[in-house]
């Protein structure tokens, strides 16, 4: 066996079906009295049952949480948080209100309990990717990671199965990436193949009928394994070419991780072989091809294949060539702009990966 280095990140979690409802004991146990709400102006709504399940002992609610976490926003949630006197935030939603907790909480020190109603993964990471003058810039930091977390299945249920989808696939992408990342270890590659075959069964399950409770379940449990991945491990091409197309081009985060992971698994391929054959075990019809399997996924999940169709132009292609290849980063195979850029054109098209690259 080879060597290797294992970092448990700290962090509790609560889950199952109901567990929304343990959110007072853990405000209570946190010694908490004024947490601020937070979510997207499109789940007020659920921010508004978390005011009524803590009987109204809230701070306030700050519901313009955003994609790509820009900074104007988190500056205004601050001068609120302050105005309020919150002692503490409460998230719920997905990665674009989980990004402004985590925000809010690396700027203040205050505590950060984590409610997700997607499978994204931001809520076990202690990543915070934040948006300025149309950059993304992304760091780590122990303290960003959220002290709770909850996952009440009873949350996704609602996800309409387009977003379950392609925020499930997003989720794959953080263990695939886990498989050949540079610190990997053996407890990540378990958690990896077990979270992307959870998953990978469970999708498909949601697609064809989104009302089944176990599917939901098993997909959420698949999530959380998932985002363990990518809070442990560091990340490679997959992450840096959704963060470049993601904030340079404005382009919707879950839906531009889906397209893009078949993709960058073709490109790095000749490099991971035994990471390659760890993830066709896990997905079923690969037939022993992660590509294959990967494509067999997203047929039946009836994505959309291509930027194009989230409003990406073919003259953007060779800008977000020269941004993926302009920062230094670690990728098991050596980035070359060649490949890089018909790698990002196919993406683009919409086309199927195949392993040419």
């Amino acid at each position: 066996m080879q060597s290797f280095e294992y970092n448990a990140n700290p962090g509790r979690v609560i889950f199952g079906s109901g567990s929304l409802q343990k959110l007072p004991d853990e405000v209570a146990r946190l010694n908490l009295k004024a947490p601020l709400l937070l979510s997207t102006p499109q789940q007020i709504e659920q921010a508004e049952g978390l005011k009524a399940i803590l009987n109204g002992k809230v701070a306030g609610l700050f519901s313009e949480a955003t994609m790509h976490t820009p900074t104007h926003i988190t500056d205004k949630a601050l001068e609120y948080a302050k105005e309020q006197k919150a002692d503490s935030v409460i998230s719920i939603g997905g990665g674009s209100t989980i990004g402004l907790g985590k925000a809010i909480s690396i700027r203040t020190g205050l505590p950060h309990i984590c409610i997700p109603t997607t499978y994204a993964g931001s809520e076990m990471t202690p990543i915070l990717g934040e948006t300025a003058d149309g950059q993304k810039k992304t760091r780590s930091d122990p303290k960003i990671l959220p002290g709770t977390v909850i996952y009440d299945v009873d949350l996704v249920m609602t996800l309409p199965p387009a977003l379950s989808a392609t925020s499930g696939v997003n989720a794959i992408a953080h263990a695939v990436e886990a498989l050949y990342a540079r610190n990997t270890n053996p407890i990540m590659c378990l958690l990896a193949r077990k979270g992307i075959k959870a998953l990978a069964e469970a999708l498909p399950e949601i697609v064809q009928d989104p009302s089944g409770q176990a599917a939901r379940s098993n997909a959420l449990y698949g999530a959380w394994l998932c985002a363990t991945c990518l809070g442990s491990v560091g990340m490679a091409l997959h992450h840096k070419l959704c963060h470049t197309l993601g904030g340079s081009f404005n382009l919707p985060h879950a839906e531009t991780h889906t397209i893009v992971l078949p993709h960058a698994l073709s490109y790095n391929a000749p490099a991971i072989p035994e990471a390659m054959r760890q993830l066709a075990r896990a997905l079923p019809e690969s037939d022993g091809d992660a590509i294959k399997g990967l494509n067999v996924l997203l047929t039946k999940l009836k994505v959309k294949r291509g930027l194009k169709d989230f409003g990406m132009k073919e003259a953007d292609i060779d800008r977000a060539a020269d941004i993926a290849v302009g920062n230094p980063y670690w990728n098991p195979r050596e980035i070359e702009r060649g490949p890089i850029r018909e790698l990002i054109r196919r993406c683009w098209a919409g086309e199927e990966a195949r392993a040419d690259l």
